[in-house]
């Protein structure tokens, strides 16, 4: 009888050597390579912090990080399903360039010269924007057909239209800027104008914690009814005011910027109200294109985790042969996936166009070395078959973050360039390590 007794001290002190960190993330099943990249967030901010006098953690300066990551969030999403599937997109920036300048064109020439639509008019930047997903669109499904059906491969695909769309960028215009563009269009950049203000931050932030204790509730009632290992009810409560917090925390950032001080006292003026002593405080509140990324992660978190398409596209990714054999249409999915990414570009492109208030033939440079960073640094494998929408977006806040540090900390623009080239070697290297030790 002293066996057995043996064997049950061993077993239970080898379950009480997980310590409560292990216990907490085995309960709430928080993807650890999520969490260091978060703990990895953390460190970059509080050594920018540092380093910056105190200058990067202001309300100020993270609301304008939210603003400039909001383009290359919103193309991630796209690139985390085009590495899956063992593919590759070098022609995102130039797309973004090409698109942006079309959309440009359209608002300043083709649509008040040939259909006499006046500065203005509500239907231009529909029209405009319209075009533009159209013509996104239009690319990503070409390069897409090239890959798939051609057999031509993506890196080559897509490096040669890094050329041909930047050469076509430029030639919309002969390399002319365009600008102003509409009003109504302008909103999408940001500013004080392109933010919604505090009240409307914070019934975002109501229906948005809403959205989080409804999803978990409805997700323990599915895990139920098909017999599934359940969360403990704590870890549940844990993941809800995890995310509530964030979120609360998120807007009241945003909501300590205020507009401004002339804008603000124009402001005053045209609405006849009075300027207390110590000046208007006026809330930016969440900015739109931070809106319109968050809203695009979620559609693409649930294309990628709940359609039959995502599913398609991580089993191409796991294993294309057996995807192929069993039923799965592979070229038609990668065409789609190409084509989702031009759409994706293309509203990368409203929100950059937008918020410089012209379209340039320097829009987009760069941006797919950022892109695919960003894709990486968030987990998704160069393998193919692995990769997540909500690590890319933090990914690309990551990516956005160091530039950000680096500029307020005056480093030169080449030296930017040398960290962000060897933070990609060394997040490769990671997922290497991390897949190494999987298997």
């Amino acid at each position: 009888m002293a066996e057995p007794r043996a064997m049950t001290s061993t077993t239970h002190s080898s379950q009480t050597v997980q310590n409560p960190l292990q216990r907490f993330l085995i309960a709430t099943e928080i993807d650890t390579r999520l969490l260091g990249m978060i703990g990895a967030l953390a460190i970059i901010w509080i050594g920018f912090n540092f380093f910056s006098g105190g200058l990067f953690l202001t309300p100020r300066n993270l609301w304008n990080l939210s603003v400039q990551t909001a383009s290359v969030a919103v193309m991630v999403t796209g690139m985390v399903l085009v590495i899956v599937t063992r593919n590759i997109d070098l022609s995102v920036g130039s797309i973004l360039g090409v698109v942006g300048m079309v959309m440009g064109v359209m608002q300043t020439q083709i649509l008040p010269s040939q259909f006499g639509l006046g500065l203005g008019h509500p239907l231009i930047w529909v029209l405009s924007l319209a075009t533009g997903l159209a013509v996104g669109v239009g690319i990503g499904g070409l390069q897409g057909a090239i890959i798939a059906y051609l057999r031509v491969p993506a890196f080559i695909v897509t490096l040669g239209g890094y050329l041909v769309w930047r050469g076509a960028a430029w030639w919309v215009t002969a390399g002319r800027t365009v600008a102003p563009m509409d009003s109504t269009f302008q909103l999408m950049g940001g500013g004080p104008d392109g933010s919604i203000g505090a009240l409307w931050s914070w019934v975002i932030a109501g229906v948005a914690c809403a959205a989080i204790v409804i999803g978990l509730y409805f997700g323990r009632r599915q895990r139920q009814r098909f017999n599934f290992p359940q969360r403990p009810v704590w870890a549940e409560i844990s993941l809800a005011v995890i995310g509530c917090g964030a979120t609360i925390a998120a807007v009241w950032v945003a909501n300590a910027y205020p507009w401004p001080v002339r804008i603000a006292e124009r402001f005053a003026e045209a609405n006849g109200i009075a300027v207390p002593e110590g000046g208007l405080f006026i809330s930016h509140g969440i900015a739109i294109p931070v809106l319109i990324a968050v809203g695009v992660g979620v559609v693409m978190t649930f294309l990628a985790t709940r359609t039959r398409f995502g599913r398609y596209v991580y089993a191409m990714g796991g294993n294309p042969e057996a995807a192929e054999l069993a039923g799965i249409n592979t070229r038609w999915v990668t065409v789609k996936i190409f084509m989702l990414m031009g759409a994706l570009c293309a509203i990368a492109a409203a929100i950059s166009t937008a918020r410089l208030n012209a379209a340039t033939n320097a829009l987009g440079t760069l941006d797919e070395l950022y892109v695919i960073a960003a894709a990486v640094i968030g987990g998704t494998s160069l393998a193919g078959g692995v990769g997540s929408i909500a690590g890319a977006l933090l990914g690309a806040l990551v990516m956005q973050s160091l530039q950000s540090g680096m500029v307020l900390m005056g480093i030169d623009s080449p030296l930017q360039s040398i960290v962000v080239g060897m933070v990609l070697v060394f997040a490769v290297w990671l997922d290497t390590l991390y897949r190494r030790n999987k298997h």
